[in-house]
């Protein structure tokens, strides 16, 4: 898992200056779907995902720690800033930060900064967004990464139904990624969850636990060089605690 933009939260809480933050535990069953080409994928991720407002627009971060069975796999983080331009205003500039660490090495970090548009229902149950953005990546210690000049365009959603005991959420990026042999290429990744709230339940408005399910879904995002494949479908069982 590499992101979540929980969009109910960042519009509602910025719209009423809050902080907002939830922790997720994922088993993931890709090991199990591709036992040749992913057979050394993580077992569980852990994410944790915090947005604070204040009156020049909102900070948002993810950490994602994946984890088998004898020891941590890795640690990915996205650090976003945005500057909303106008106190009414559905526009902002957008600036991010991507990278961590893992067992072979740091990821290959990467810097955006764009422009965002915002939008959502007078009662906050449909939110949408969208953001393209200049991509810069930049060398990392692992064989075969330089720097490079991308683009990245997202789309974010969370909808909420059923009485809000269910919410659909999630996000697609596309953006210009290298193969090995440094040839660009189209990537695409998105992460739709759908989960079932708890505290919509008669007797567990505190119980602020959601059980739910991600599916990971890319094409050029892993690249393998046994067989060339590059379309991979990874769904995970979750259970994610709202703060």
């Amino acid at each position: 898992m590499r992101k979540l933009f929980c969009m109910v939260v960042l519009l509602a809480t910025a719209a009423l200056g809050l902080q907002a933050q939830n922790i997720q535990l994922h088993y993931d069953f890709g090991r199990h779907l591709y036992k040749t080409t992913e057979s050394d994928r993580q077992r569980l991720t852990v994410t944790f995902e915090q947005f604070k407002a204040d009156r020049w627009g909102s900070w948002f971060y993810f950490v994602d720690l994946d984890i088998n069975t004898k020891a941590m796999e890795s640690a990915y983080t996205e650090i976003a800033r945005e500057f909303n331009l106008g106190k009414q205003s559905p526009f902002a500039v957008h600036l991010e930060f991507d990278g961590g660490l893992s067992q072979a090495g740091t990821f290959q970090p990467a810097a955006l900064l764009g422009g965002a548009y915002n939008f959502h229902s007078a009662d906050f149950s449909k939110i949408f967004g969208v953001q393209l953005m200049y991509k810069q990546y930049f060398q990392s210690e692992m064989a075969g990464t330089r720097n490079y000049a991308s683009f990245q365009l997202t789309g974010i959603w969370t909808i909420h139904f059923a009485d809000r005991a269910l919410t659909f959420t999630g996000f697609i990026d596309f953006w210009r990624g290298e193969n090995a042999d440094h040839k660009g290429e189209l990537v695409i990744l998105t992460e739709p969850q759908l989960w079932f709230n708890l505290n919509t339940l008669r007797g567990m408005k505190d119980v602020n636990l959601s059980i739910g399910t991600e599916w990971e879904i890319s094409n050029n995002f892993v690249f393998n060089a046994a067989n060339d494949r590059s379309f991979f479908f990874n769904p995970t069982l979750a259970v994610k605690w709202t703060f």
